[in-house]
Parts: C-alpha cells; sequence; structure tokens
C-alpha cells in the first residue's frame, strides 16, 4: 500500500510542496511553458481587439458650428470658441485680410492653454515655452512632440463655421 510508509522515507506532501526557498523559486519546464502560452494568447486576444476595433472605427460626425461673422475679428486679433465639444477650447486666427485659421487650444504637451503671438506670428503655451506654426499648428521649439490639432474651417453666407478636426481618419 502507498499510504504505508516507512519513516526513513520522506512524507508524501514534501515531495510536492517544497519548504525549501530555494526549491520554490526553480521554475519547471511545464510551468515555463504554461506561463509562454497565456502570456500568448493575452497578447494575440490584445492584438484581436485592436484590430477590431481599427476595422470598425467610425470617425465621430461633427455639426458645424457658426463661429464669426467674415469681418467680425480684425487682422490680427483671435477669437476664442469651444468646439467640437464645450469642453474644447479653440482659438481663431486671422493673420491676414483673407485668412482665417482655427485650432484646439490646449497644448500637446501638458493641455496648456496657447494664445497668438502676434508679433512672433505663431501661438504660444505660456507653460513650458512650447512654439508652434501658425500656418500648420506644427512645433517650433519646445517640450510638445505633436502639432495643435486643426479646426477645419468653411464660409457659408458670409460666416464661418468649424465643420471637423482635420487630420482624422474618416
Amino acid at each position: 500500500m502507498s499510504w504505508l510508509r516507512r519513516p526513513s522515507e520522506a512524507p508524501l506532501w514534501q515531495d510536492e510542496f517544497s519548504v525549501f526557498t530555494a526549491d520554490e523559486r526553480y521554475v519547471n519546464r511545464r510551468q515555463f511553458t504554461k506561463f509562454l502560452t497565456l502570456t500568448s494568447f493575452a497578447m494575440l486576444a490584445g492584438n484581436l481587439w485592436i484590430l477590431a476595433r481599427s476595422i470598425f472605427y467610425r470617425a465621430p460626425k461633427y455639426a458645424p458650428l457658426a463661429v464669426a461673422a467674415l469681418g467680425e475679428v480684425p487682422v490680427g486679433a483671435v477669437k476664442l470658441f469651444a468646439y467640437p465639444s464645450p469642453r474644447d477650447p479653440c482659438i481663431l486666427v486671422r493673420p491676414a485680410d483673407d485668412t482665417y485659421i482655427a485650432y484646439s487650444q490646449k497644448c500637446t504637451h501638458l493641455s496648456c492653454a496657447v494664445y497668438y503671438a502676434r508679433a512672433q506670428n505663431r501661438l504660444e503655451c505660456p507653460c513650458h515655452q512650447g512654439y508652434f506654426s501658425i500656418t500648420d499648428g506644427s512645433v517650433l521649439q519646445g517640450p510638445p512632440q505633436r502639432p495643435l490639432p486643426r479646426v477645419a474651417l468653411e464660409t457659408r453666407d458670409g460666416k464661418l463655421f468649424a465643420v471637423g478636426m482635420e487630420g482624422e481618419r474618416t
């Protein structure tokens, strides 16, 4: 009978559960293979989730918003507005007589509010001296790594309308 052992033999539980700390840290091949298999399945599931989200992604539909009348903002001035939601501040700049440009007012570094520096003709973030180009929103200097999101503008019936955010997938 297997349950009857001689006193000199170690009990069965000591074979299964080691009391030695050096043996507890030892990982056998079966445990290592099980870990690799489960980790691989978890990574596969994560990648399939990312793939499914990218396939079924729908760009948000933005409602047009009247921002300003064509002559309302003087040359070199700005107007602040919120788009696409009331929590998203934006800045409309009129650098030239026939040019209107709008960007998100949140710096891409730490979301500080950017403002228009007319003398330098750029958008500036006062928090960490980040500077953005007024023509395309690209980073000129500072810690921001990404350009400012640009607001798409359209002219209808003598008014400027914000119609979407540029650079997003459709």
